[in-house]
């Protein structure tokens, strides 16, 4: 028995038109037991998209796409758009190598009007193509779907800003599930609340509109002066109506599971001139029980148990990122100086339970990494010594605040970037791939690179007595399970480790951070083919160890540099430019092994980096390569 009848029939939202209302509630219960259940065995983002199921379904009834268009703010909410626009047969390949992406991706289908991944970017999208429609003068739609986390990020503001300005004709959908990944902080999270608990504003607007028309010969004229009058009443019943303030018509909160409510409302807004907001309100993990009771863990999850909604325990060494969370409490206990600063990520980062033992001294500033990067500058600038712990992949966003307010004033900011390498099955927007490149070029900076979870908690100590800025980059997932010590350990800066070192060696590995443990496998794996190599824990990025490097140039006929970063620019790029100021580059062969000029799929991590070359046997078979 087929068990999504109607699911199967629609290959194009255009099919969606087709279908009644009682039939599109019937789609609604139909996709949400379809994502779950793929969702189940791949893993992914699944709380959010659940949210969304009716939204996307009123949208593809009202609108008409590709000739409309429609931009999901990061796109964790747009599993539903993606099985109804052609990529249901497709649907049960997401994340996976090879198939379809997690996010919204323009070269993926021509549904998706604009590639997504990092949160506050929609606004600024949409608006750039209406203002494009209107100069070819189509007569199209823009909407808009962002939510009440994405919208604490400052590019969502300045979007807003000049989109009141202009006056364009523009559709913004607030979706308010009054979470991101972690529950929602913020002025503008306390202002979206009191509008939803206090629908008294729209009722109140809407009751004395009516009573004002009804006035025989003058009801128009005092209804079109009352509007002028209109910000004293809402002040009162509502502090605020930030919105309406700024140039848009503002219409909510509306119920986000209300499917009929939502055809009409959108079909109004779609009559409308000018940027309208329509603000909902949905329940985050909607239909699926364990989702709803614990939104936050079904943000974005692994493989799990359908029936349960219960993941499968894992076993091994701990992960990289409870490591990090753990040690930082412990520092913090005898340094009052240190602060800890996330992004909307306290959970993720580790520093949730940091927050629960010093709250005084944790500080989430929603998605705003530009603000949490020159935040954590001005208290450091009043003598405090604060940690900011952001993805990697999020902290580009704050690659001028790091530049102007952290490293050019030479303030003690730690920065600590988990993800950082190849994430897996969140594909390219995802990979910490860059930070490497863009760290090292920085005054100041002092760049720390763990070969495993001890060296991470040993770095991160070393990193917060210092006076000058300094990173911390460590990967996803669990550590090596090497053994931790109970007490820290200073690191000299910019001090390598040599970990094998062969008398006439042929090669020299030198590694930093994921690639340390590869390059000790391939290096076995070279020994047993008669090949000598030499193995350097390189740990340092900035200042790197130039006396190890000359010692290694001189002992060997090669030297290979590992890293989990980008090549360009990177690790690999610091030794070949040391290598030809120093005047070594004539006698010195280099090897450069990391990853391409390109952005990387989505894949198991391990399928990735097989991809790039970087497993042990790969390494090895390269080296061998280049040696004859």
């Amino acid at each position: 028995m087929n068990a999504y009848p109607l699911l199967e029939k629609i290959d194009s939202p255009d099919d969606i038109k087709k279908y009644s209302l009682s039939e599109l509630e019937e789609l609604a219960r139909e996709l949400r037991g379809f994502i779950v259940d793929t969702v189940a065995a791949n893993g992914g983002h699944l709380a959010p998209s659940l949210g969304t199921v009716e939204l996307t379904l009123a949208l593809f009834s009202v609108f008409r796409f590709p000739q409309d268009k429609l931009i999901w703010d990061v796109g964790h909410q747009a599993y539903s758009h993606k099985i109804l626009t052609g990529r249901r047969d497709r649907f049960h390949t997401l994340r996976q190598l090879g198939g379809i992406t997690g996010f919204p991706n323009r070269s993926e289908s021509k549904y998706d009007a604009f590639g997504v991944g990092h949160a506050s970017t929609s606004i600024s999208a949409a608006l750039g193509m209406a203002i494009s429609r209107d100069l070819c003068g189509r007569r199209n739609e823009v909407i808009a779907v962002i939510g009440d986390g994405a919208l604490t990020g400052g590019e969502a503001f300045e979007a807003l800003n000049q989109a009141g300005d202009l006056g364009k004709k523009l559709i913004v959908i607030l979706n308010d599930n009054e979470m991101s990944i972690d529950k929602n902080v913020g002025g503008m999270s306390e202002y979206l609340s009191r509008i939803r608990l206090d629908p008294q504003y729209n009722r109140a607007k809407k009751d004395v509109g009516n009573l004002l028309m009804s006035i025989p010969h003058i009801g128009d004229k005092a209804y079109r002066t009352a509007r002028i009058v209109k910000d004293s009443v809402r002040s009162a019943l509502v502090p605020g109506s930030v919105f309406e303030e700024i140039g848009f018509h503002y219409i909510g909160p509306v119920d986000g599971h209300n499917l009929s409510l939502l055809q009409d409302i959108l079909g109004r807004a779609r009559q409308m001139d000018g940027p309208v907001l329509i603000h909902i309100h949905t329940k985050k993990g909607k239909g699926y029980l364990p989702a709803e009771q614990q939104p936050n863990k079904f943000h974005g999850i692994g493989v799990f148990d359908r029936k349960t909604g219960e993941c499968p325990k894992k076993q091994g060494a701990p992960s990289y990122t409870s490591v990090f969370s753990k040690a930082l409490i412990e520092l913090a206990e005898k340094d009052t100086d240190l602060t800890a600063i996330t992004a909307a990520m306290p959970s993720g980062t580790g520093l949730k339970a940091f927050g629960e033992v010093y709250p005084a001294r944790f500080f989430d500033v929603g998605i705003a990494e530009e603000h949490a990067v020159t935040l954590a500058a001005g208290m450091a600038a009043d003598g405090r010594h604060p940690v900011v712990t952001l993805y990697s992949t999020f902290a580009q966003r704050a690659y001028d605040q790091l530049m102007h307010d952290v490293c050019l004033q030479n303030l003690p900011v730690t920065l600590c970037l988990d993800r950082a390498g190849l994430v897996g099955a969140d594909g390219p927007t995802h990979h910490g791939a860059f930070d490497l490149s863009y760290l090292r070029h920085m005054p100041n900076m002092t760049v720390f690179v763990p070969k495993d979870e001890a060296e991470l908690r040993d770095m991160l100590a070393t990193a917060v007595k210092m006076d000058s800025p300094s990173a911390v980059r460590y990967p996803r997932g669990a550590g090596l399970g090497v053994p931790l010590s109970e007490t820290f350990h200073d690191i000299p800066i910019g001090k390598a480790e040599v970990l094998a070192e062969t008398a006439e060696g042929q090669a020299a590995l030198l590694a930093v951070g994921s690639m340390v443990h590869r390059a000790q496998q391939a290096a076995a794996i070279l020994g047993e083919a008669g090949i000598a190599v030499s193995v350097v824990n390189m740990r340092f990025v900035k200042p790197l160890d130039t006396a190890v490097i000359d010692a290694m140039a001189a002992g060997h006929s090669l030297l290979v540099t590992l890293e989990e970063n980008a090549l360009a620019g990177g690790f690999g790029s610091a030794v070949a430019e040391y290598l030809m100021d120093s005047g070594l580059a004539a006698k010195t062969q280099l090897l450069r092994l990391g990853l391409p000029d390109r952005f990387i799929e989505q894949g198991k991590p391990a399928e990735l980096l097989e991809l790039c070359g970087l497993q042990p046997e790969q390494i090895a078979a390269t080296v061998k390569e280049r040696l004859k």
